[in-house]
């Protein structure tokens, strides 16, 4: 479980490299896919379901995403981006291809279901984080709803 989670450290930051993110923030979205791969290794011994699992880690990653983004001031996409490599069923993606170009409708089909069902949890899981309120990630943006005037900017 360990070196599964130092893989994926090392490969979200490898994923970081080719995505162009600035250098200062490697570790930082190592972090995160190494911690949603953790979860996602945890979730799967106690549930045994890879949609929980997938949905369980989906949330947390997006969650330390958005409080990295707070801390790093820096958007949560460019670390819910770089951690959520880590869970996308690229292997369901690749077998679904396959077994359609070989003719293999039965297995193709059951693949892609899997794979379908493996993004929706996803999907739900980042939708779910981002309903919470910002407040619960340290943003604290003016809450008097409104329009600052170049005078207020200065103080």
């Amino acid at each position: 479980m360990i070196l599964q989670t130092l893989m994926a450290f090392l490969g979200t930051i490898s994923f970081s490299i080719l995505f162009n993110v600035p250098r200062k923030h490697y570790i930082f979205c190592g972090l995160t896919g190494g911690l949603g791969w953790l979860v996602y290794l945890i979730t799967l011994k106690t549930s045994s379901s890879e949609f929980i699992a997938t949905f369980v880690a989906t949330v947390v990653l997006t969650c330390v995403s958005r409080m990295l983004s707070v801390l790093r001031k820096t958007p949560t996409t460019m670390f819910l981006i770089c951690g959520i490599f880590t869970l996308v069923p690229g292997a369901g993606i690749y077998y679904t291809a396959y077994h359609f170009f070989i003719n293999d409708a039965v297995q193709a089909w059951a693949k892609g279901g899997e794979t379908i069902k493996l993004a929706l949890s996803i999907s739900l899981g980042i939708a779910s984080a981002f309903s919470l309120p910002a407040s619960l990630f340290g943003w604290a943006g003016k809450s008097s709803g409104k329009i600052p005037k170049p005078d207020d900017l200065d103080q």
